[in-house]
């Protein structure tokens, strides 16, 4: 380690200067220097960790359209930019550095002019490194040696020196002479949210696979959503009538078919649209959809909603938009003709078809925000919608003979849109549990929640054989064999959901799994600590110290009240006997419920500095370990596994969804040999 700032001068001279003569990289290097022309500053901070332990926390501020090299070496015989490097040098024992200098996930892409992978950073990169400090009186300097590059060359290496000096009585940190006070509120975040992470062992890799499955799974919720909503009487009566105005109405048989393609084309393309703005909330704030779905007021507003939705169905009201809007499309589309014309009738079906669509739509928009997928699962579960509305005006205009096959409309369509109303009804209940758990409410219980689906369940049941009839329903309506044999599958889900209102172990009901309240969230019993009467820890640094005294690995659990496929995971993959026992006898659990809206005591409240600007308030424990996942993980789905030991190393690859009972044990096993340092 050089000691002195001539010598470091001249290793950094001499690098420059071999790296300038490489015939490969001399026209990749411009001449001017980066901070001189503002492309690039560094900012120094320190957070307090403890018993004369720092963070300094290193901030690259990089301008617009350059790009800061990681600290990753080029491998041997590849050319590349040279690695950001990060230079501690004092007397002595004065200081110690604590571990490797970490930074944040970057950028990772092939490098066209260099010819290899690069890890790089943009606008802005956070880098931390431990510090302890053993003489307060001693000063020590930090070198920063980088190159900084845009999409045609790179400046020549630079260097930015930094002399540093802790005060400990008066918690200030003095760089280059200026003092910076430490923030309490800093200290405070980092002892709650920061843990250390082994980098090479930590990759979200093995989430992609999961997310392909979970949005082919949306993908196709959505259009069976939208095959149902077009067979409502709202839609089902305009496809013979659209599809005969593209055929017969066309200057030539040509123009007709590419209109029909053009509606359907614009009607998928508009409730894509509709999903936008959720992807501009999700990138303003990763959080943000996870805490509307299990936002108390929302839930309630959906469980509002939902039965306000169930009630039309049922016939004693239409929702539907303005009409002065549709006519105000039709007379657009009638006038403006060609392509702009296509659109506008396409808009205009969305619109009128809204009373059909819209409670079917209000499913989607729920079932999205409460997964882990969020704007990407609901612009899915959209292009699903609008694909199953869409096909049918398409194929019947390439296929005007198909026309003869569609059945006639009648009251099948209301019997439809009643059955509909049942299910709505179901799914309202359903928001209204979730704002009952997340708040601890406590007053839909499991067994009363599925006592209600129950009674639900068998008033459909008699509705399909006709004991209850609806407004629009005939007075004596006839039962078909479909009405019939949809009867008897209503009156057998009934007769399945009973064994839910005991306590006994039939009550677990996987097929149902998530959507019910858990197990543990009964009448029979105190909530207990955790599921499948596992003891799970609520807080993390208490599991920490447990696993710590019993010598045990840790499986950390973000899960949430409200989230379905952690239930399936518990309710479907934990009650494995050999998961359970290798969870229950091997593992200190951790189940942290990011979207628990209980409050934190007032002292233990703070206010996180978002990397990207922002502040989000750390009032309640779900936004504690909402943000500790995201801050540690940069993930903020659930549920996501952790394998690690109490020095927070660690032990296997993080999990997400993983319905499969022995890819899960083969994971934990593969953590436990990793802990017992088996082979």
């Amino acid at each position: 380690m050089p000691k002195n700032k001539l010598y470091r001068s001249i290793i950094f001279a001499f690098v420059s200067l071999v790296l300038l003569s490489s015939n490969t990289l001399n026209a990749q290097f411009g001449q001017s220097n980066a901070a001189e022309e503002n492309y690039l500053s560094f900012q120094v901070e320190a957070v307090p960790l403890g018993e004369n332990v720092f963070e300094l926390q290193i901030k690259a501020l990089i301008a617009e359209n350059w790009h800061l090299p990681s600290q990753r070496e080029i491998p041997e015989g590849e050319n590349g930019p040279i690695p950001t490097e990060f230079t501690f040098v004092f007397e002595g024992d004065a200081y110690e550095i604590i571990g490797k200098t970490t930074e944040p996930k970057g950028i990772e892409k092939f490098d066209k002019i260099f010819k290899t992978d690069l890890k790089y950073f943009i606008d802005e990169a956070a880098f931390t490194q431990k510090i302890k400090v053993n003489n307060a009186d001693e000063e020590f300097l930090l070198d920063i040696l980088f190159m900084i590059c845009d999409e045609e060359r790179c400046l020549p290496p630079d260097v930015e020196a930094f002399q540093l000096k802790f005060d400990l009585e008066r918690q200030m940190l003095q760089v280059s002479g200026q003092e910076i006070e430490v923030d309490e509120v800093d200290q405070k975040l980092t002892n709650s949210l920061k843990i250390d992470l082994k980098e090479d062992r930590f990759t979200l890799a093995e989430k992609e696979s999961e997310e392909k499955e979970s949005n082919a799974t949306i993908f196709l919720l959505g259009f069976i959503g939208g095959f149902i909503a077009l067979l409502t009487p709202c839609v089902f009566p305009m496809i013979p009538l659209t599809v005969s105005f593209f055929t017969k109405g066309a200057k030539t048989k040509k123009i007709g078919l590419i209109n029909a393609s053009m509606y359907a084309f614009f009607i998928v393309a508009i409730y894509l649209i509709l999903s936008i703005p959720f992807h501009l909330l999700d990138s303003v704030n990763p959080e943000i959809l996870n805490n509307i779905s299990t936002n108390t007021y929302l839930n309630i507003f959906f469980f509002l909603i939902f039965l306000v939705f169930a009630f039309s169905f049922f016939g004693y009201f239409e929702i539907t938009l303005p009409q002065s809007w549709s006519n105000r499309l039709d007379q657009k589309a009638n006038s403006v003709g060609g392509l702009i014309g296509v659109f506008f009738m396409a808009l205009t079906l969305a619109l009128v078809s809204f009373s059909c669509t819209g409670p079917i739509l209000g499913s989607l928009l729920g079932g999205s925000l409460s997964g882990d997928g969020g704007a990407t699962q609901l612009s899915f579960g959209m292009g699903g919608f609008g694909l199953a509305l869409a096909l049918p005006f398409g194929l019947f205009a390439l296929f005007p003979n198909w026309l003869n096959s569609l059945p006639k409309s009648g009251g099948w369509m209301t019997s439809l849109k009643v059955v509909l109303g049942f299910l709505e009804l179901g799914l309202a209940f359903k928001f209204l549990s979730n704002a009952d758990m997340v708040q601890h409410w406590g007053f839909l219980k499991r067994e009363i929640f599925i006592g209600i689906w129950i009674v639900i369940a068998i008033a459909m049941t008699l509705y399909l054989f006709g004991k209850i009839r609806f407004p629009h329903d005939p007075p004596k309506p006839i039962i078909k064999p479909a009405r019939k044999f949809l009867g008897v599958l209503t009156l057998a889900f009934a007769i399945y959901l009973i064994p839910g209102l005991t306590n006994t172990s039939y009550a677990n009901l996987k097929v149902l799994s998530g959507f019910p309240p858990p197990m543990f969230y009964s009448i029979y019993d105190k909530e207990t600590d955790g599921p499948l009467g596992l003891k799970a820890y609520k807080d993390f640094d208490e599991g920490i110290a447990v696993a710590k005294s019993e010598n045990k690995p840790v499986l950390v659990d973000f899960t949430g009240w409200a989230c379905v496929n952690c239930r399936k995971m518990e309710e479907q993959v934990w009650s494995n006997p050999r998961v359970y026992k290798m969870i229950k006898e091997e593992y200190i659990l951790i189940s942290l419920y990011v979207d628990d809206r209980k409050e934190l005591p007032e002292e233990q409240q703070f206010n996180y500095e978002r990397p990207k600007g922002g502040v989000k308030q750390i009032k309640t424990i779900g936004d504690k370990w909402a943000t500790f996942q995201t801050v540690n993980f940069q993930n903020n789905s659930q549920p996501f596994y952790v394998l690690m030991d109490a020095n927070f190393q660690m032990l296997n690859k993080t999990a997400a969804y993983m319905p499969d009972v022995e890819d899960y044990y083969a994971w934990l096993k593969q953590g436990l040999s990793e802990f017992k340092g088996e082979e």
